[in-house]
């Protein structure tokens, strides 16, 4: 099935999509920041957290649900090019998989937050998902996965 855009069109719409200081991203950084947790950006570990809460020895993924495969309602198989799809989208839930584990063997807690948690009509008010990252973030547990009702 052919585009429905051109080339240069689809490039540029591409191009604009953002790996860092995505919209869910900030919301949670500025609320994290407003309760008081301090926290480091994009630091140097396994996976590239976007946040890093060195006191708390925690990070967190802010994950977008197309790009990281999560099967929810925001997610859709594109129906151009499904096998380049499949493999792209396939690598990065490999990706984080692979990181999880080497955040948590060396001692790390890891936090995801799915971005249909935050928005989409399944989403959960902020402050639950706040809520929820600083129970955990003063607990042990080493694992905290938080997604759209």
């Amino acid at each position: 099935m052919a585009d429905v855009v051109d080339p240069a069109t689809r490039s540029r719409m591409m191009s604009g999509i953002r790996g860092k200081n995505t919209k869910p991203e900030l919301l949670i950084r500025k609320a994290l920041h407003a309760r008081g947790f301090r926290y480091r950006l994009h630091c140097d570990l396994p996976g590239k957290p976007d946040i890093c809460l060195p006191k708390h020895r925690a990070v967190i993924f802010v994950h977008g649900c197309f790009w990281h495969g999560h099967g929810c309602h925001l997610f859709k198989w594109p129906k151009t090019r499904p096998e380049f799809w499949r493999a792209k989208i396939g690598r990065n839930c490999e990706v984080d998989r692979a990181a999880d584990s080497r955040l948590l063997d060396s001692g790390w807690r890891v936090a995801v937050i799915w971005e249909c948690a935050l928005k989409g009509r399944e989403h959960l008010p902020l402050e639950d998902v706040i809520s929820t990252c600083a129970n955990w973030l003063n607990s042990d547990q080493m694992r905290l996965e938080i997604r759209g009702g």
